[in-house]
This record gives structure tokens, sequence and C-alpha cells, in this order.
């Protein structure tokens, strides 16, 4: 008979093989590691796990796409983490992780929701389960998460007159969505609707390869913005703008935020500024900014008791057009007059010979004259003034061509080309910022024509109208973007 010791040591041996021989069958079945459970983190030791790809899941009529909405920041709705963060395609709702401790998988067996997309990688899986959904019915949700266009996509979308459907039944132009008012925030909608009428700047935006050497959250935010305004397969017929929002509160250090009404010009100004700077590779490199917006001025300085005179180039990116001050009196009829004047007049400051007086830094005799005109103008009517009581607002209304404005007739000293060659100067309206109201109570609202159709829309906010072009002649304009025609 074997003693007990000799029956302990060969039971271990047998327990040691099976070990042995269990490993070697693991490790032959072993998935690729992107098959692993953290998507967002390869091969990071216990993060570790197999992961099981099917195309068959019980839950998929689950899915419930009306309460979907990917505007929003991508943080845990219990642990406010931004990594590794999932949708309930169920709820709507974003949890932290999919292992057994985590939010999501706390969610699933609570709530009984079992499929979730990772917001980073759009692989779907189901939970408890944990294994990946590998079925094209659910492309759709992965476009609306992340829009994608093709550069043959976007050459076509200036010409493109299809409307699009959204899940509650309405009909949306792509490109023409309302964009959600998050407490005052009009003076960025009124920009963002604007710029997404500056072609080149769309079409650099919707490709995220153009920029993607960029670190910048501002940037990124801003492209994917534009995706979602263009995209033609969205599930509801606005955009929330949140994400940009919270990017333009941190890179302009509150300087612009939710709550607190801004000016559109200002805003303008700093963002088209700060995406430049976050664009060029170099200090003295160009950008689509530059390319699109960029302008020269030749600036002649006169100082009061001194001959000489001073002469400088400086770029512009928008101008600024000085508004005939009100008349103090009512007339016979006891209302007040709303005196009228023409572009025409008003861009005779750029001509290079109609003085300019100025107080800062010191009194000096100025002379602006155009040298460069870029693609696209902006003209900035200055009708709101400080003092140290109030606010005031000009209320003067602007008469301006809508079509075909030859700026040489307004600014004869343009430059001409050489012999031979063709410099066009005229320039069609593509976006105008109006004001309504009072100085401090008013709101802002924005103009907008459509190329495939040269249809003018009006938009404020979610409100999204077809108008008639002569509406937008009667509006108190505040800023406009003019566009080159092309020979």
């Amino acid at each position: 008979m074997k003693s007990e010791r000799e029956e302990v040591k060969n039971g271990g041996v047998e327990e040691e093989e099976e070990r042995e021989l269990k490993r070697k069958r693991e490790k032959e079945q072993s998935p690729p590691l992107d098959e692993l459970e953290d998507d967002a983190f390869k091969g990071r030791g216990k993060h570790s796990r197999n992961v099981e790809v099917r195309r068959d899941c019980p839950y998929l009529d689950t899915v419930n796409r009306q309460v979907l909405d990917f505007d929003f920041e991508r943080f845990c709705s219990v642990s406010l983490s931004n990594l590794n963060v999932y949708a309930c395609l169920v709820c709507g709702k974003y949890f932290q992780g999919r292992s057994q401790k985590s939010h999501a998988y706390t969610h699933s067996l609570e709530a009984g929701h079992h499929v979730y997309i990772n917001l980073l990688t759009e692989k779907v899986y189901c939970l408890p389960d944990s294994y990946e959904i590998n079925d094209p019915s659910l492309d759709d949700i992965r476009h609306v998460l992340n829009p994608r266009f093709s550069r043959a996509q976007v050459e076509e979308l200036d010409r493109n007159k299809q409307w699009s459907r959204a899940l509650d039944g309405s009909d949306y132009l792509p490109g023409m969505v309302g964009l959600n008012n998050i407490q005052r925030t009009e003076f960025v909608n009124v920009t963002i609707q604007s710029l997404m009428r500056v072609t080149p700047l769309r079409n650099f935006f919707l490709i995220p390869e153009n920029y993607q050497h960029c670190k910048s959250p501002l940037v990124h935010r801003f492209g994917e913005l534009t995706r979602k305004i263009w995209h033609a397969r969205n599930f509801k017929g606005q955009v929330s703008p949140h994400e940009f929002l919270q990017a333009v509160m941190k890179a302009s250090k509150k300087r612009f935020r939710i709550g607190q009404q801004s000016d559109p010009v200002e805003f303008m100004s700093w963002l088209l500024n700060t995406l430049h700077m976050d664009l060029r590779t170099s200090k003295d490199a160009s950008s689509i900014i530059h390319q699109c917006f960029q302008g020269e001025l030749e600036v002649v300085r006169e100082y009061q008791g001194n001959e000489s005179k001073e002469i400088s180039r400086m770029p512009f990116l928008m101008l600024g057009l000085d508004l005939p001050p009100p008349p103090l009196f009512k007339d016979v009829m006891e209302k007040n007059i709303i005196p009228q004047v023409a572009l025409f007049d008003l861009l005779k400051k750029f001509d290079g010979e109609t003085v300019t007086e100025v107080v800062r830094p010191k009194l000096a005799r100025m002379r602006y004259r155009v040298t460069k005109s870029p693609p696209y103008l902006m003209f900035h009517m200055v009708r709101f003034k400080k003092n140290n009581f109030f606010k005031e607002k000009n209320p003067t209304l602007v008469n301006f061509p809508v079509k075909d404005m030859e700026l040489r007739d307004y600014i004869p000293s343009l430059p001409t080309a050489a012999e031979g060659g063709k410099v066009s100067s005229k320039y069609n309206l593509i976006a105008n910022i109006v004001h309504d109201g009072k100085p401090e109570d008013g709101y802002f609202r924005v103009f907008v024509q459509r190329k495939s159709q040269e249809l003018w829309y009006e938009m404020q906010d979610l409100h999204v109208a077809e108008t008639l072009p002569q509406m937008v002649e009667l509006s108190e304009a505040y800023m406009q973007i003019y566009e080159l025609q092309e020979e």
C-alpha cells in the first residue's frame, strides 16, 4: 500500500498537469488584442478580457433612437468621469466602463437595459453578458455619433436640394438646422450659422484629416459641430452646441459663457483669431481663416502740430463702419425719425481720402485705404455705444445691395489687375446678423442664403423659416458677410 504522503504527492502532480492543460487551451482560444474588454486601453494587464463577437442579439429591439442625443458632453452620469464612457442605447444615459464593478454593468442589472455603445471606439456591447454586437442595423447610430463626409460628398453640398426627415417625422435641410439656445447664447448661434455659409471654411472643417495635427479642443469641437449641422442622417432636425460652448468657455477663460449675453462681433473676432492661432503650424504660417477673411489696409496718420505723416499697412479680418448719429428731435407727428444711410456712404471711410479723427492714443487725423480685398468681406455696423450711465443703440437703417455689390464703385482706390488680367470685385451677401429691441434686452437673429436654390432663410435659435430677399434689407444690420463672385 502507498503511504498517505505519496498519494498526496501524486494528487498534486495530477492537479498541476490539469492546470497546465487548461492554460494551454485558454492560450489557443484567446482572441486578438482588438477584442479586449476596454477598447480605449488595449492590453493593460488586469483590464484585459476575452470578448465574444455575435451578429445576433435578442435585445436589439430595445434600442430607442428617439432618446439618443450625442450633442452633450461625454461624461458618466454617475461618476462624472470622461474616461471610457458608454451610452445606453435604451435610455440614452452615459455610464463609465463595462466591467463587473462599473456603472454601465450595474445599470444593465438594475434597469434591464442591455445594449451600450462605446463613445470613443463606436463598438456596441451587450451587458451584463459582455459580448460585442456586430450588426449593420446599428450603423445609423454610429453615423449620428460621429458624422463622416467624403471629399466627393463635400463638393456636392451646395448642389443638394433634397430635404432630410427626422425620427419625429419633421423635415429639415442639412446645413439649415436650428441651434439650441442654452441660456442666452444666441450670440454664439448667429455667429455659427453665419460661418456655415463660408464654403472653404465649412469644407475644411467637414474633413477631420485637415486638422488632425491640431491639439486644440476648440478646433475639434468646432469641426464636430460643423459636421453635425451639415449631416443628412440626423435623428432630429436641430443641433445643440453644448460641447462647443464648453470648449469656448475654457479657451476664452469664461469671457464668453453660458447664461451671459455677449456681442456677436466680439465673439466672431475672438473665435476667428483663436482658430487661426490654433490651426497654424508655425508663427508666420497662414490658415484657412486668413485665406478666407484677411485683407489689407493702408493707414495714414497725421498728428496735430506735426507735419510729418506715418504710413503703415495692417491686416484686417473685419471692417468697422461708423453710423451717423440719429436725430435728437421728433418730427411733427411726435415720432422719432428713423434715419437711413447708404452702404456707399459708409464705405467712403476706406477710400484713402476721407479723414477720420481719432482721440486715442492721441489726437490724430487718419485716412484708410483698402489695398487688398479678401474672398469673404465682413462688415460691422457700430450700433452700440457705452457712456458712464447706460448703453445706447443707434437705430439707423443701412441700405445695402444683396447681390452684385461692385466694391470698386464704393472704394475706387482698389488695386487693378495687370494688363490683360481680370480681378473680380463684385460681392454677394451670404449672411446678415441683425439686432432687434432695446440695447440691453434685445436679441439677435440672422438671415442666411442657401446656395443650392438661392433662397433666403431667417434663423433665430430653433426657428428656421424661408423669407423674401426684400426682408433682409429692411432689418437693422449689425454684421454682414459678403462673398466674392467667381469669374
